[in-house]
């Protein structure tokens, strides 16, 4: 009885709180909506939308004309020809019409990439015996291709960009070498099917998510986004539940509770049960979300694994881990102000190091190992486990060590400063 009356008291006290909840309920919607569309929309610009590239073609023979026509042919690119534009002005031009890359043909390109392919063709037959060589014939020197770009595009993406024309570019040099080699050895013209072959041997790579469960469906934006961005919202209770355990320890209400026929653990037991529920609460909302409104603003839908068991266990271990932390963090602290400032910088921390935010394989080797020490990314490595690799118990055992030694250390923490303040 006496802890279910505390209960209700901390739920009153949670729900006089309106900027506690707004923090734990309205922040992480927020959060998840923005941050998921904003990646699906970058997934989009990748896979699925075309990137805008005007081309300025100086050149005077057919390879330039090839290479657009390549370009235009891959469907990965929207193109638009400005040929009366040198190099610096189609410079000018992309970012005057807030365009996103630019390439500029130069007038000899057809000229070097045939003198090029000839002079390879040359000394291959001179190596196989068939020719002779003019010893004394300087090395041809391919000409540049100007890739422009706006200076908000991404480095990663105007390297794939550059790459995909250089592909291109590789196909046009090895047309022109086959017909060099032709020439040299005295047929006039290479037969068309030899060469269709040559160009068409390309080895395809399937792109294949390495999941133990086949029937799960791939890795998209909101299967990344919903799990993380609950967890971080989750955390940041801390901002709740800390301020309320130094309010009460500052305006004297566990001095009041000696004097009444009940203890501080019950007090503890019942903001324990009450955040717990909070945080199961954050949950069900942010996955209903994504599994219910998500598809409905063209967003992907968020699809629960089939290890229900191990999801429902990844979330208490979650839930309990948040509290427990908060209650550390508010036994620890001795001002309002200090709990809030730490709490809250602290669970930034945890997220940036734990992969919230920026993928942790991408982080230098020492921040990979610091990392470790995030409840967030073990967190956040549970639920990556079930929902994109629909991993099995064995692969959360470490996952749930952590999180058990992480809650231990924040419970034993939180009553030794309890005990020795005397206060419980």
């Amino acid at each position: 009885m006496k802890l279910m009356a505390s209960i209700k008291k901390e739920v009153l006290l949670l729900l006089s709180d309106k900027v506690g909840l707004s923090i734990m309920f309205l922040m992480p919607l927020l959060l998840v909506f923005i941050i998921t569309i904003i990646q699906d929309s970058a997934y989009k610009m990748v896979n699925e939308n075309k990137v805008s590239l005007i081309i300025s073609n100086q050149d005077k023979g057919a390879q330039g004309e090839k290479l657009i026509q390549l370009l235009n042919e891959s469907g990965l690119f929207e193109l638009q020809q400005e040929n009366d534009l040198q190099s610096a002005a189609l410079k000018n031009f992309l970012l005057d019409e807030n365009k996103l890359t630019a390439l500029y043909i130069p007038a000899n390109f057809s000229e070097k990439l045939k003198e090029k392919a000839s002079q390879i063709s040359q000394t291959l037959t001179f190596e196989l015996g068939l020719s002779e060589i003019d010893q004394n014939t300087p090395e041809v020197k391919l000409p540049n291709l100007d890739f422009y770009h706006d200076p908000v595009l991404q480095e990663n993406y105007s390297y794939s960009i550059t790459n995909v024309i250089a592909s291109f570019l590789n196909v046009i040099e090895n047309e022109l070498m086959i017909a060099s080699i032709y020439t040299e050895v005295g047929i006039e013209k290479s037969p068309e099917d030899f060469k269709a072959k040559i160009m068409s041997n390309k080895i395809v790579i399937n792109r294949i998510p390495a999941k133990n469960d086949e029937h799960m469906i791939n890795p998209n934006s909101t299967q990344h986004n919903v799990p993380a961005w609950t967890i971080f919202a989750m955390f940041f209770m801390v901002v709740s539940l800390g301020s309320n355990i130094v309010k009460e320890r500052v305006n004297g209400s566990f001095l009041r509770l000696k004097t009444m026929p009940t203890n501080y653990t019950h007090i503890l037991s019942a903001k324990m049960i009450v955040y717990m529920m909070v945080a199961v609460l954050q949950f069900i909302l942010i996955f209903s979300i994504g599994m219910l409104v998500f598809p409905l603003i063209g967003l992907p839908k968020l699809v629960l694994p089939s290890a229900f068991l191990a999801f429902i266990v990844m979330m208490l271990m979650c839930s309990l881990a948040a509290v427990s932390y908060a209650l550390m963090i508010g036994a620890l602290s001795k001002t309002q102000e200090q709990s809030n400032g730490i709490g809250a910088i602290s669970i930034i921390i945890f997220a940036a190091l734990g992969g919230i935010w920026v993928p942790t394989f991408v982080m230098p080797e020492y921040l990979q190992i610091i990392s470790s020490f995030s409840p967030m990314h073990w967190c956040l490595e549970g639920f990556y486990i079930l929902f994109l690799k629909g991993g099995s118990w064995s692969q959360l055992f470490p996952v749930i060590g952590f999180l058990f030694i992480f809650i231990a250390v924040c419970q034993i923490t939180t009553y030794t400063k309890l005990k020795l303040e005397k206060l419980i």
